[in-house]
């Protein structure tokens, strides 16, 4: 349902711009995990997408053996920060679920203002799809032992090491895909708004609050104001 609400949500905008969708390989991550590959993902697609005033960064991962680039702007790393902190107190209130965040880029239009709705509208050219399916250590270790099995500390470090090191090949593969997206796609990108930015208009969109469909609450969101739900 959520893949085809994001098609939705570009299709209303297909007449007057193109929207780009791309939709990453789920990764299966520990809640401590969560802060550190968000890093890497939403750097690296913002690094791709910034504009004149940027001074690339090189950054170990320091769960990972990856280094990604990040723009070197303190005011677009804090807002990151910021979400992944929300991201993270959803998580807490939802153990153990799939989720997704959605980045998204758009220009912004002037438009007539009517009683419903604002003057200023937003037509997104580009999402990208960030899908997490979050579990406890508990859940996994389950998948490789019987449930009467002895469990020495041994086999826990060598199940843990191993899908740690899952999770990094999965990590450098949804790096590449977003490498390969942003180098095969380029005809809808629109005109750069202004050098003095360090990146195009984006938002960054969570799971609700009150844990209600992602798709519906975008869409609920999109007709009363005109746009998907903006966090911050």
């Amino acid at each position: 349902m959520n893949s085809r609400v994001c098609f939705f949500l570009c299709r209303r905008r297909r007449r007057t711009m193109n929207c780009e969708v791309f939709h990453l390989k789920e990764l299966e991550v520990e809640a401590v995990e969560i802060p550190e590959v968000l890093r890497c993902i939403l750097h690296t697609i913002l690094f791709h997408r910034a504009l004149g005033l940027v001074r690339p960064k090189d950054v170990d991962s320091e769960l990972f053996d990856i280094t990604y680039v990040q723009c070197g702007d303190a005011d677009l790393e804090k807002k990151i920060e910021e979400k992944i902190d929300q991201f993270i107190a959803w998580v807490e209130k939802h153990p153990n679920k799939k989720s997704q965040i959605c980045l998204s880029f758009f220009e912004k239009k002037n438009k007539q203002a009517t009683w419903f709705s604002n003057k200023t509208e937003r037509l997104y050219w580009e999402q990208w799809f960030i899908y997490m399916n979050v579990v406890s250590p508990k859940s996994y270790m389950g998948k490789h032992h019987h449930a009467k099995a002895r469990r020495d500390s041994v086999e826990i470090v060598d199940v843990t090491a191993a899908r740690h090191a899952s999770l990094e090949t999965s990590l450098r593969e949804v790096l590449f895909q977003i490498i390969k997206f942003v180098n095969e796609k380029k005809d809808h990108i629109p005109p750069v708004p202004s050098l003095d930015c360090v990146s195009f208009p984006y938002e960054i969109t969570l799971p609700s609050a009150s844990d209600s469909s992602f798709g519906m609450d975008m869409i609920k969101r999109m007709l009363q104001t005109g746009h998907p739900t903006m966090l911050g």
